[in-house]
């Protein structure tokens, strides 16, 4: 599987769109604000000059990447006000995969524009908008020529799968699964370890070298709060779309072949795995750091509840299931074929009914990091 073809959302406004599915990444972003306008502060208290560079790494294409991008211009001039200085000119960088839907993100410019400028006089701070397709595990940038960068929801993906896990082997070393399991051999998580570091190495050289000294940077992405390799809450996830793909074999619908052969690009690190790389990389001092939790569900308040407690019990299937199909829809079809999607996000929709509300968890490792001078 090539990844860089593969890994990108749903494309368009339909109802199994990302654009119509990312509520619960809506979720996790406005966890992330109260960080993000701390550390935008903190750098404008000293470091505002003429422009103001800002890249969303990984900014997919639905309503959520400009609102952001919105918020973080609106920071940063109500900073200006404060201290009585004219608006920096803003020059946003939209990295994504070149697969991604940039011509439904380009369509929503105009209101973006008129949103960022909304009761202020005619061109009173211009801001430059570019898409920038390409892989994060890399340089996209010109050096020193961002202020600000921002990542959600994306960096727990891999620029691959683990090559160690050979899907040509007669006897797959992760069969029956989709994803790093209980039912794992070790040397499965050790090569998807082994595999995050390399690529977020790579990731934090490449952005040393494009944001200024002192500049600002704030991931958010899926992690374990279990020192546990096997014991991510995605785990649990993976293993169900696994269930439903292996009842699938067991009906004939699916060959046992490609169900062994296929395994996703995606790993969730620690707090500790993270600072280590970034102590080992060296360009970065860690500025604040969090973990929390998000439900899978964003509909929370819709679901089942129980008469006698008061609380919910389970989540909607039906409603987790599509917000993974508007994630991984494209990888799977591109491996097992479009015939067989809706049957088996249905099944996985019937499967994901059954779980525990305390079980349909993320973990979020959100962390903010200033560029060494």
């Amino acid at each position: 599987m090539e990844v860089q073809q593969v890994l990108h959302m749903n494309e368009g406004t339909g109802e199994t769109s990302y654009a119509k599915n990312s509520q619960v990444q809506k979720k996790i972003i406005s966890t992330a604000i109260p960080i993000i306008e701390e550390a935008i502060r903190d750098f404008c208290s000293t470091n505002i000059k003429g422009s103001f560079g800002i890249a969303d790494l990984g900014c997919s294409s639905g309503p959520n990447t400009l609102l952001l991008a919105s918020d973080i211009i609106a920071i940063v001039k109500g900073m200006c006000h404060h201290q009585n200085r004219p608006f920096p000119e803003f020059q946003v960088y939209l990295n994504d995969l070149p697969g991604n839907d940039f011509n439904t993100l380009f369509r929503s410019l105009p209101a973006f524009y008129e949103k960022i400028n909304k009761g202020e006089e005619r061109d009173s701070s211009a801001c430059f908008v570019a898409g920038v397709p390409g892989s994060f595990y890399g340089r996209l940038f010109p050096t020193r020529s961002l202020d600000f960068v921002h990542s959600s929801s994306s960096l727990h993906w891999l620029s691959e799968v683990p090559p160690e896990i050979d899907a040509k082997a007669k006897t797959p070393l992760n069969e029956g699964r989709v994803y790093i399991s209980k039912t794992s051999p070790p040397s499965v998580a050790n090569a998807y370890l082994a595999q995050f570091k390399r690529d977020f190495s790579l990731f934090l050289k490449s952005r040393s070298e494009e944001i200024v000294a002192g500049g600002r940077m704030v991931l958010t992405l899926s992690g374990r709060s279990n020192p546990d390799l096997t014991g991510g809450e995605s785990s649990y996830k993976f293993d169900l779309l696994a269930d439903a793909l292996n009842d699938m074999v067991s009906e004939g619908l699916i060959e046992k072949e490609k169900v062994d052969s296929f395994n996703f690009p995606f790993y969730e690190p620690s707090s500790d795995e993270l600072m280590l790389e970034i102590e080992r990389q060296g360009s970065f001092v860690l500025h604040r750091q969090a973990v929390c939790k998000v439900d899978w569900d964003a509909t929370a308040t819709d679901n089942t509840t129980n008469e006698e407690t008061g609380t919910t019990t389970t989540i909607k299937g039906e409603y987790a299931a599509r917000v993974a199909r508007a994630v991984i829809e494209p990888m799977l079809k591109e491996h097992f074929g479009e015939e067989v999607m809706e049957n088996l996000f249905q099944r996985l929709g019937r499967l994901a009914q059954h779980v525990p509300r305390e079980s349909a968890k993320y973990t979020l490792i959100i962390i903010s990091v200033i560029r060494k001078g």
